[in-house]
C-alpha cells in the first residue's frame, strides 16, 4: 500500500473511531478525497481495507456506507469478550512474569480522570481503558489474541458503553480493573477470570440500555 493509501487509512480509520462518521454515514470518495487532499486511488484502497477491518460496507454502485451495528451485533462483540479476555486475564496471571507496575500506573491515570469528568475526561478514560485492556491482552503472552480482540473493541463502542454509566458504576468499573491488577500480581488465575467476566457482564448491561432502547 502506498504512503498516501497508508494516510488515508490511518485518518479515515481514526475519525470513524472517534464518531466523526457515525453508523450509517455515506462515505464518498470525491467528497473524502477532497477533504484528505488526495486522489481518489488511496481513498478507494483504504475503504478497502477499512471494510476488511469491519469498520466500513462497500456495495458496488452505491459506495462506501459506516457499518452499523444492532443489538444481535452487541451481543456477539461480548461473548467473544467474555470468552477471550476472561482466558487472557487468567493466562496472564498465570504466567507469574507480568509487570504490574504500568497496569496500576493506568488504573491511577482512569481514577484522576473520573475525580474531574467531564466531556474531555470521558475522552481520556476511554483512551486510557482501551491502553489497560490491550496491555492484559498482551500479558497474556498470545500472538493472535490481541489482534482478534483488537478487532471487536473499537473505541466508539467503548465510549458509548462509558457513556451510559453512571459515576457509581464508573467507580465499580476501576474498582474492578483494580482487583483485576491484584490477581495478575499474586498469580491467581481463578481471580482474574472471574473479575473480567463480572466486569465485562457491567459493560454489556450498561450498553445494552442505550441500544436496546426504541427510538423516539
Amino acid at each position: 500500500m502506498s504512503h498516501a493509501s497508508e494516510r488515508a487509512y490511518a485518518d479515515l480509520r481514526l475519525e470513524i473511531l472517534k464518531g466523526v462518521h457515525p453508523a450509517g454515514t455515506r462515505l464518498r470518495e470525491e467528497q473524502l478525497a477532497e477533504t484528505l487532499g488526495l486522489s481518489r486511488t488511496p481513498v478507494r484502497e483504504a475503504l478497502r481495507r477499512l471494510e476488511s477491518d469491519g469498520l466500513v460496507t462497500v456495495t458496488p454502485n452505491r459506495g462506501a456506507e459506516v457499518v452499523r451495528l444492532g443489538v444481535e451485533d452487541f451481543e456477539e462483540i461480548f461473548d467473544v469478550r467474555s470468552v477471550l479476555e476472561s482466558h487472557v486475564a487468567r493466562r496472564a496471571a498465570e504466567r507469574n512474569d507480568v509487570d504490574v507496575a504500568p497496569l496500576r500506573a493506568l488504573c491511577e491515570a482512569m481514577e484522576f480522570q473520573l475525580s474531574a469528568l467531564n466531556e474531555d475526561g470521558y475522552d481520556e478514560i476511554t483512551r486510557l481503558n482501551m491502553e489497560f485492556h490491550r496491555a492484559i491482552h498482551r500479558a497474556g503472552g498470545h500472538r493472535l489474541i490481541p489482534d482478534l480482540l483488537s478487532r471487536v473493541i473499537e473505541v466508539p463502542l467503548v465510549r458509548r458503553t462509558f457513556d451510559q454509566y453512571t459515576s457509581a458504576e464508573l467507580e465499580r468499573s476501576f474498582i474492578q480493573h483494580r482487583e483485576l491488577v491484584e490477581a495478575i500480581a499474586v498469580g491467581d488465575g481463578d481471580w482474574a477470570e472471574a473479575v473480567m467476566r463480572s466486569h465485562l457482564r457491567a459493560a454489556r448491561a450498561a450498553l445494552m440500555r442505550v441500544v436496546t432502547e426504541p427510538e423516539t
